[in-house]
C-alpha cells in the first residue's frame, strides 16, 4: 500500500507526544498535546486506505480529548 510509510511519523509523534504531555511544565504538556494531534492526523491518513474503521474512530476520539487538554493548558 502506498501510504504504508505513514504509520512510522504516526508512531514516533505519538511517543513524544506522550513523553511531552507528562511533563509539569505547561508549555511542554501545550506542545505535546499539538503533537497528539498530529498523530491523530497522521493515524486517520494511514487507517483511511487500510479500512482500519475502528482506528479511526479511537482517533477522533481522542483528538476530542486532545482538544480539551490543549484548551486546559493554555494560559
Amino acid at each position: 500500500m502506498q501510504l504504508d510509510w505513514i504509520q512510522w511519523p504516526a508512531f514516533a509523534s505519538s511517543l513524544a507526544a506522550a513523553y511531552l504531555v507528562g511533563s509539569n511544565v505547561r508549555t511542554r504538556r501545550n506542545k505535546g498535546f499539538w503533537i497528539f494531534l498530529l498523530s491523530n492526523i497522521l493515524w486517520v491518513a494511514w487507517a483511511i486506505p487500510s479500512r482500519a474503521w475502528a482506528l479511526i474512530a479511537l482517533q477522533v476520539c481522542l483528538a476530542v480529548l486532545n482538544i480539551r487538554g490543549l484548551l486546559k493548558t493554555e494560559p
